[in-house]
Order: C-alpha cells, then sequence, then structure tokens
C-alpha cells in the first residue's frame, strides 16, 4: 500500500488485561473495566495496542492492522469478529468496520474500528 493510515482517529483507552492478552490481538470485554482473548466468533471490542502489569492500552477507533483467520476479507464493509488465536475472521454475525486493505501473504488486513 503507498500511502499509510496509521494514526487515523486513534482512541485508545486503559483497560485491566486478563492473563493471554498480548498486543496486536482483539480482545473482548470481560467484566468491569476488565479484556480478554476473544475465542472465535466473539464480538470484539477493540484491539490491544500494549500490555504491561496486568493492564493493557486497548485501541478503540481509527485504524488498525490485524492478522486475520481463514478466508481473506475483501475490502470495503465486512463483518468481521474474532478468530481466536489473536485473529480476526469474516463472518456474517460479525461486527461492521471497514476493511482498507488486505494482504494476503502476510494475512493481515487493516480496519477502521
Amino acid at each position: 500500500m503507498n500511502i499509510s493510515l496509521n494514526g487515523y482517529g486513534e482512541h485508545v483507552a486503559t483497560f485491566e488485561a486478563e492473563a493471554g492478552v498480548t498486543a496486536g490481538m482483539p480482545v473482548k470485554i470481560t467484566g468491569n473495566g476488565m479484556v480478554g482473548a476473544g475465542a472465535a466468533l466473539d464480538a470484539f471490542c477493540g484491539v490491544a495496542v500494549s500490555v504491561r502489569g496486568g493492564f493493557a492500552a486497548i485501541q478503540l477507533g481509527g485504524y488498525v492492522k490485524v492478522p486475520y483467520s481463514g478466508t481473506a476479507p475483501a475490502v470495503g464493509y465486512q463483518k468481521l469478529n474474532c478468530a481466536g488465536g489473536g485473529k480476526v475472521q469474516a463472518e456474517s454475525t460479525g461486527r461492521s468496520l471497514l476493511v482498507t486493505d488486505v494482504d494476503t501473504a502476510a494475512q493481515t488486513c487493516g480496519i477502521i474500528l
């Protein structure tokens, strides 16, 4: 991709993080002010930007690049949810998000949350 969307509309908030949350993975709300790793077909609220000391900075809005599993999502508005293993997947029941770019070799896609 010849352009960069990094930094576009970023909104980041700090949450307590359950064990297993790592930077770059989609996460779901698991309790009051707490996030955890999403299992297959879970709706995700955002993507962990960093994790340290039991807390995670979660990007809730803006552009982010995430790994995907299964069929590559198409660019445009697609329904995405967790695939497990820190990835997302295109599904008919997921959250409608704008997919801006897809790298099939790296199995990543850029999305606007």
